[in-house]
Formats: structure tokens, sequence, C-alpha cells
């Protein structure tokens, strides 16, 4: 009977008959004249290879084959039946190898840790880094109506969202250190599936500020588009916690803070011992907030 259905449903969905509607959305990107970009993801097939499992944790590594045609690494560090979950986006040349303790961690205090080793940034997953070439390729992208790199790994964090929200049926929050923030802040503002964004020392790219000296049209709405501060105020009410050093030799103190300004109530801004990027206070604090929200492991 239910084959039968589904082959009537078939047959009529051009007369549009009653109980055989519903459409799949084509995947596409478009980006609105205040630089703000949306998109419809392709999805992507996930293949898991499990890498070790006991009694405490399991840690997988998991594919993601896009439709690009390009194989996106991630890895996951999960318990039995999690509190929550996090995606964490990297800075530029971090590897899984440096955060493996850290994966231990959350998966002991109850939550599932997934590593994006996002396009470009030197580790498994193909791409172009982030800088002048990349810019450039991706613009002529935008201009031909061809998915941008940028965007493309927009799409791999919400895709990463959507298998854990799928997997477990938890709150799953997006994290990005440094350049990862900035990618997470975007990934955040488009796809309201995520439970909450936490950024450590991160800020805007200053691609739009530059572009506004001297550039209008297309080019200006293209650098917006890449901007944290243009979607961070869309995460709203879900919360924005940032994190960033005041000693921070790379990304100054009062970048982050120009950005914070954008972000929208409930936010939080935490400054931390450290200089630059994730460490192990930050995430003592978001450990020990999330205790407070969602319980302890038994």
């Amino acid at each position: 009977m239910r084959i039968f259905t589904g082959v009537l449903c078939i047959l009529f969905l051009s007369a549009l008959l009653s109980g055989c509607t519903g459409t799949v959305e084509k995947p596409s990107y478009s980006v609105d004249n205040n630089g703000s970009l949306s998109v419809v993801c392709p999805d992507a097939l996930a293949t898991e290879d499990i890498l070790t499992k006991n009694e405490t944790f399991q840690k997988s590594r998991i594919t993601f084959h896009t439709e690009d045609g390009g194989d996106v690494v991630t890895y996951l560090s999960e318990p039995d039946n999690p509190l929550g979950a996090v995606i964490y986006v990297p800075g530029a040349g971090e590897s899984p190898a440096s955060h493996g303790e850290r994966m231990e961690q959350y998966a002991k205090a109850g939550f599932a840790f997934q590593y994006v080793d996002i396009r470009g940034n030197g580790g498994e997953t193909n791409g172009i880094p982030f800088g002048q070439q990349l810019i450039q390729s991706d613009y002529e992208s935008f201009k031909s109506g061809v998915w941008p790199q940028y965007y493309q790994t927009v799409c791999d964090i919400s895709s990463a969202r959507k298998y854990l929200s799928d997997r477990y049926g938890v709150p799953v929050f997006v994290m990005g250190s440094s350049n990862g923030g900035r990618y997470a802040t975007v990934a955040a503002g488009i796809d309201p599936q995520f439970s909450g964004y936490i950024g450590i020392s991160t800020s805007d790219w200053g691609l739009y500020e530059s572009a506004q000296q001297g550039m209008t049209g297309d080019p200006l709405r293209f650098a917006a588009s890449l901007e944290p501060s243009t979607y961070l105020a869309k995460i709203s009410p879900r919360p924005v916690w940032m994190f960033h050093a005041r000693e921070d030799p790379i990304i100054p103190f009062e970048n982050s803070q120009d950005l914070f300004e954008e972000a929208r109530d409930p936010k939080m801004f935490i400054t931390f011992n450290g200089t630059h990027g994730i460490n192990p206070e930050v995430d003592e604090r978001i450990l020990s907030a999330w205790a407070q929200i969602y319980g302890t492991r038994g």
C-alpha cells in the first residue's frame, strides 16, 4: 500500500493533487543588497570510520562527500547519550591532533565535539587558504553564479550541524577560534538550527571596511557577505559568547569588542588569560556554563 501511494503521488504531482504536495529545494545561494548571504545547502553523504572506542567515549573520522566533488574531513568525539554537541571550526594552522585532549575532555563532560577540517586550512580537506587568492577566486565565482569556496565552507559547517542534530537530537552549538570564529559566525547567522555561537579570539575580516574605500555594487556586496558583522545580530535570540585575551598579538582586543557590539541579547563577552586562540581556561568556562544549563554526567 505504501508503494502504491508513493507511485500515485509521483504520477499526479504535476497536477498538485491534495496529499501529494511538497518540493525539494535545489542547492542555491543568494546575496541581498545588504550583503547578507542565504543558502540552500546541497546534501552531503557522510561515511564514518571508528578510530577508538572505550567505556568513556568513541572517536570517529567522519567524511562528508559533497556534491561539488570534494570530501570534507571531520573528527568526532562522543559519549553515550550526549547532553549537547559542539562543532569546532579551527583557525589557520590548527590540526585535529592538537585538539585530541580537548575532544576527550568534552566527551567526558557529556558533550559531543566535532572538529571540522575546513577547506584550504592545510589539513586533509582540499581547498585554497583564506587570503587574496581565495578572495579573488571566490569573487569570480560569485560574478558567474558558481559557488564560492567561502560559501561552500559555510554549508560544510551547516551539514555537520544537521548530521549531529539527526544523530543525537540535542542542542548543537558552533564554536570557532580566530579565522574559524569568522566562518562560524556566518554559519550560525544563516542556519537557525544552531543553538548558539561561541567565538574565540575573532573579529571581522576588515574586507568590507576596505571595500568601502572606492568600491560600490557587487564588489561591496560580496565583501559584506564574508564579514561576521553582517550576521552576528541574526543569531539572537540564541546566545552569543565571545572570548578574547587582552594580550592577543594577532587580533587586537578592541577589534573583537567592535564585533561583539553588533550582537544582540543574550550575549556575553569574556576576557581570558592567554594570547591567541582557544585554551584550557576557555574550555573550563564553557563546560561549567553548560553544566549549569544542561546538567552533568551522572
